[in-house]
């Protein structure tokens, strides 16, 4: 089956990243940090081995700021609840994930929503600034929209949280691994990843990187250290990391960090020329609904939302389906992208390629769209 969400997770994995998680399933099945023995002293410096590696990556501090969670939205909750305040205010994007506006719904803040402009980073830039009010303390945003494919201006709203003294969080769900992220060079304070979808690794993992204090903690229990004490240890990643963590996983993500920074390095290029050449055929059918403006290099993330006229998104996305195409349809966990897209009554069908995709896939995704009536 041709697998064009990989916007969820990418469907293909390399076999590095199978060969990783397979070995850690064989060499590594002790549990790293609770034990003294060889296992275990092993484990864990495979799992200290993975944090230097996404350290590096992301151009973060050190391998102690790397914290695993169970996944990507479990990282965003991590931070907003545990670095907010009562009393706090906070500037998300109208392209927010769900991951981002729900738990906001949980903490007595204020909340601003700034507009993206589909088309330029200094109106978009503008729209964050101006929002910014004395008890501001943070701002929140995706890194890229995973509706319309919209990429932010990353780099240029951390500038702004640098000069004000604002902490920054960015939900790379949908960039980390397609294009470049260095949190020190764009004033990323709280990085949040989802491995299994750039990075090619399993499910189940996600990746918080942290290179300030966030504060409280969500969950607390056992983690190797100080056990005495019933309280949790304020080191860093213990402090964060109770309970057993997801080593075949880790180890996944670290051999899909050398995927992307070898083979996959031009991911991003090979995967927008196929959007791009699907966004320019469906833009010539007169029974094709798109919802955003040419989409533009560096602007946009491979990734493309449309309706067929007369059909609601999960209608074709079944009709895909039976043609052995795989396809998102409906709200994608984002309400607040479907408003701004005047989409959110039925939501879209969702395009997503990855490094493995191919532009012959694409032409018969065009082809069958074609005679869809």
């Amino acid at each position: 089956m041709i697998n064009f969400d990989n916007a969820a997770t990418t469907g293909k994995k390399p076999q590095s990243v199978i060969n990783a998680v397979n070995n850690a399933l064989y060499r590594f099945s002790a549990n790293p940090g609770r034990g003294g023995h060889n296992l275990s002293v092993f484990a864990a410096g495979a799992v200290y081995s993975a944090r230097e590696k996404i350290s590096r990556y992301f151009g973060a501090s050190g391998a102690d700021n790397v914290i695993f969670t169970s996944n990507c939205t479990a990282a965003v909750n991590y931070v907003l609840k545990g670095f907010l305040k009562p009393g706090d205010h906070i500037i998300i994007s109208d392209l927010e994930h769900n991951a981002v506006v729900r738990p906001l719904q949980k903490i007595d803040v204020g909340v601003s929503v700034a507009k993206v402009d589909l088309l330029s980073d200094d109106k978009t830039v503008e729209n964050f600034e101006t929002l910014i009010k004395e008890n501001t303390k943070m701002i929140f945003c995706t890194a890229a929209s995973n509706v319309c494919g919209r990429a932010l201006p990353i780099k240029k709203i951390g500038d702004i949280c640098k000069k004000r003294n604002i902490a920054f969080g960015v939900d790379a769900a949908q960039m980390a691994g397609v294009r470049p992220i260095n949190m020190r060079d764009m004033g990323i304070d709280f990085l949040c990843v989802a491995p299994h979808k750039g990075l090619y690794a399993p499910m189940g993992l996600g990746i918080l990187i942290a290179q300030r204090d966030i504060g409280n903690t969500l969950i607390e229990g056992g983690t190797g250290t100080n056990s005495i004490s019933l309280y949790q240890p304020d080191i860093m990643p213990e402090r964060y990391e109770s309970g057993t963590i997801n080593v075949p996983a880790i180890m996944g993500a670290a051999a899909g960090i050398d995927f992307v920074s070898g083979r996959a390095r031009d991911a991003y290029n090979k995967e927008f020329e196929m959007v791009a050449r699907l966004y320019d055929s469906l833009d010539k059918m007169s029974n094709i609904t798109l919802y955003t403006p040419k989409i533009v290099k560096n602007l946009y993330m491979p990734v493309l939302s449309f309706n067929v006229k007369g059909k609601t998104s999960e209608q074709t996305a079944a009709y895909l389906n039976s043609k052995g195409i795989a396809v998102r349809a409906g709200l994608h966990c984002a309400p607040y992208a479907h408003k701004k897209l005047k989409t959110i009554d039925g939501g879209t069908v969702r395009v997503s390629p990855s490094y493995y995709s191919t532009l012959s896939e694409i032409a018969y995704l065009i082809k069958i769209l074609k005679v869809y009536k």
